[in-house]
């Protein structure tokens, strides 16, 4: 999973602006009107993104009498956790900040409380702030909001600008340029600490994400209609997108790219990743936003202003659905390339989101929707986003449009207007793929292709056999849920963005 950091140094806020305290979004003050009421909230184990909830609990405690106590498990099992927790009545947990794929398992049976009502009476949270991509994807659910957005998740390549400026080189447009560019760089000293550094650093660890990189390569292969064509299934028969000449081709690039790195990347979790690059031993790599926010810590970055970012990489090659070949982009099969090539900024995971265990009680859950608001609220957020080991990246229209939150943290103007153009341009793409977001989604890719790109980076299965299993493992999951229900479930995941 995401999220691994190096130290950063904690940055304590003296005031802090106040959070509605009930279900109607009243503001408070130091009133202490949730005193007596614990807040059980759940996440996984970080310190990014617990770590801020942990920061910013006991001044929320001074501020309204709630103690949060915040619980932490390991990534590879909040998923299970919290749906046995919820599936047994256990009821554990008041609130949980998790994954909000994960809400086609806890929204149906009716563990999430509905927040639309208090988003929308709540002035102090600026609901229309929250940048509409992830107020539609990472908190709506069938037109209801079961979340609150504390994070905006979606991943870029980075790479070291003066290292191309050097050389004349330009960001890789596609992943044939990105591989040259690592090729260029591998084996050579981009520190000055006399050591042969890399071309690319990925975290391919298995159980950590390397689905979702390898889904980085595939979205431009697979997906070239628009954010509804989908790049998981046939949006006619649930088919998988899994066993063609494009997830091949995705495969091949991510062989490729695995042996263009550190010796142990196959062992390289995020964490890993990011400590390489922005102790700047590496020319590229490929991340959420962390990496912008980590390359500007004074404590640990050698690399600070030296850091650009670009909208991932494409293919001017694309599935032809009706073939299930690769074919030249045209204006009919791409209309969204530029310059011949298709992007398809992939929005992997959507940001860690908050959730309200429905079965709490009344005066918990006003506490609990009080300290999501009071988290994701502008005074907090907009600190908590410029700090690389919260984990939490930019989310808010604010955030992308004030340079000065930026700045104030460190980055040069230049630095923040790239990084932020390069998350503009994702958030702008009319071909923004939406991570899968049917039940059992944790399955079929934490566990299925998961496993199989862990054995296939390993030379235990050939790109076929790494397609075919893949493919057998997620139709027998379909037909056993239904096919038919997974499929209304998937088309309905895909028109929550115009």
């Amino acid at each position: 999973m995401r999220r691994y950091l190096a130290n950063a140094a904690v940055l304590v806020l003296g005031a802090v602006a106040i959070a509605a305290c009930s279900s109607g979004g009243t503001n408070t003050s130091s009133n202490q009107k949730f005193s007596g009421t614990t807040v059980r909230v759940v996440t996984f184990t970080g310190p990014q993104i617990a770590e801020p909830l942990q920061r910013r609990a006991p001044d929320f405690e001074k501020l309204t009498g709630a103690k949060v106590q915040v619980i932490t498990v390991p990534f590879s099992d909040l998923y299970q956790k919290i749906l046995t927790d919820f599936a047994t009545k256990t009821n554990s947990y008041d609130a949980m900040v998790f994954d909000p794929q994960w809400m086609g398992d806890y929204v149906p049976p009716g563990y999430l409380e509905d927040l639309t009502g208090r988003v929308q009476s709540d002035s102090s949270l600026q609901w229309n702030d929250i940048a509409p991509f992830f107020r539609d994807f990472s908190a709506t659910f069938k037109g209801k909001v079961y979340t609150i957005p504390l994070d905006g998740d979606f991943q870029m390549v980075y790479y070291r600008t003066d290292l191309l400026q050097k050389d004349g080189l330009k960001p890789p447009e596609t992943w044939d340029d990105y591989i040259s560019i690592a090729q260029h760089y591998q084996g050579k000293d981009l520190n000055g600490d006399g050591r042969a550094d890399y071309g690319s650093c990925w975290a391919m660890k298995r159980s950590a994400q390397s689905y979702w990189m390898w889904l980085s390569v595939a979205a431009s292969f697979l997906q070239s209609q628009g954010t509804k064509q989908g790049a998981f299934f046939n949006t006619n028969d649930m088919q998988p997108l899994t066993n063609n000449a494009a997830a091949a081709a995705a495969l091949n690039i991510y062989k490729t790219l695995s042996k263009l790195g550190p010796p142990d990347q196959l062992n390289n979790d995020v964490g890993d990743s990011r400590g390489l690059f922005v102790g700047g031993r590496c020319a590229l790599s490929l991340d959420w936003g962390d990496i912008g926010t980590l390359a500007i810590d004074t404590t640990q970055s050698k690399v600070i202003d030296k850091v650009g970012a670009v909208i991932l990489p494409g293919s001017k090659k694309v599935l032809d659905r009706s073939t299930g070949q690769l074919t030249d982009c045209n204006p009919t099969l791409c209309p969204y390339a530029v310059n011949g090539v298709n992007h398809a900024p992939f929005a992997a995971f959507g940001g860690w989101s908050g959730a309200i265990n429905k079965a709490s009680s009344a005066k918990v859950k006003d506490a609990a929707f009080a300290f999501l608001s009071y988290m994701s609220a502008p005074a907090q957020s907009n600190v908590d986003v410029t700090i690389g080991k919260t984990g939490f990246n930019p989310y808010r229209t604010s955030q992308f449009s004030n340079l000065d939150v930026w700045t104030k943290a460190g980055m040069s103007s230049q630095a923040a207007n790239n990084y932020l153009g390069a998350i503009k341009d994702s958030l702008q793409s009319p071909n923004m793929v939406l991570d899968l977001r049917i039940p059992q989604t944790a399955y079929y890719q934490q566990t299925s292709l998961d496993t199989a790109l862990a054995q296939f980076l390993a030379g235990e299965l050939g790109t076929q056999a790494t397609m075919a299993q893949i493919t057998s493992q997620w139709n027998k999951k379909t037909d056993e849920i239904g096919r038919q229900s997974q499929l209304d479930l998937y088309k309905a995941s895909l028109s929550v963005t115009k």
